[in-house]
Order: C-alpha cells, then structure tokens, then sequence
C-alpha cells in the first residue's frame, strides 16, 4: 500500500511542478527565441502545444492512479481550466496578451496526448493474447 501512496504522491508532484514552470514561463515579459527570429510564432505556438501536452499526459497518470473514472475526460478538462487561468494569468503580465490562438493550441497538444494513450491502449489490447 505505501508504494502506491508514494506513486501518487510522485505523481501530483509532478502535476504541480509542471504547472509551477508553465506559470513561471507565463510570467515572463519576454522568453527567449530560440528561431534566430526566423520563426517567432511557430516557437510559441509549439510551446503552448508541448507544455499542455506534458500537463494533460501528467493529469491523466494522477487521476487514473486515483481511481478516478474516464481519467482522461477529467485531465482534458483540467488541463483547459488551468489554460484559461494561464491566458487570464497573461493579461497581467507587461508585453504579453490572452490569445485565443494560444488556448486553441493547448486544448491541440492536450487531446494529441490524451488520443494518442488511447490509441495505444487500444492497439495493446488487440494484440495481447486472451
């Protein structure tokens, strides 16, 4: 029982590091380009779409290991939630704007990562013997 407890608690530590590092990055006026000023908008839109496919994989696991039903339901919807409290967060923040584009990206990498463990879900389930 104490290896399933000390799982969970790895678990929601991660969940709230990786929303910890999405907030500090949020804050930031200006984050660095990584393009060479070639290709601003396709830095940040793969940024959005990277962290909040991390953020919804990190939901899933928790929720899923709390017993939680349709885990990644659940995760699809608090990863969106905690996307709109990051464009929200951004409204605040100097040179940096809410963007609709930005929350269309999140909710992309989210359902990749969440349709992307069912598929392999199911392709497992078909191919184990029984």
């Amino acid at each position: 029982m104490r290896k399933v407890w000390d799982k969970q608690v790895i678990r929601w530590a991660a969940v709230v590091a990786w929303m910890a590092l999405i907030f500090v990055l949020s804050a930031q006026s200006q984050l660095p380009d990584l393009t060479g000023g070639r290709l601003p908008e396709a830095q940040s839109v793969l940024g959005h779409f990277t962290v909040y496919l991390v953020l919804a994989w990190l939901w899933r696991r928790v929720l899923a290991g709390a017993g939680v039903a349709r885990p990644g339901r659940w995760a699809f919807v608090l990863t969106l939630l905690y996307a709109l409290t990051d464009e929200f967060h951004q409204a605040f923040v100097p040179q940096r704007l809410p963007s609709i584009l930005d929350l269309v990206t999140d909710a992309a990498g989210a359902a990749v990562a969440l349709g992307c463990r069912r598929v392999v879900r199911r392709r497992s389930l078909q191919s184990s013997p029984g």
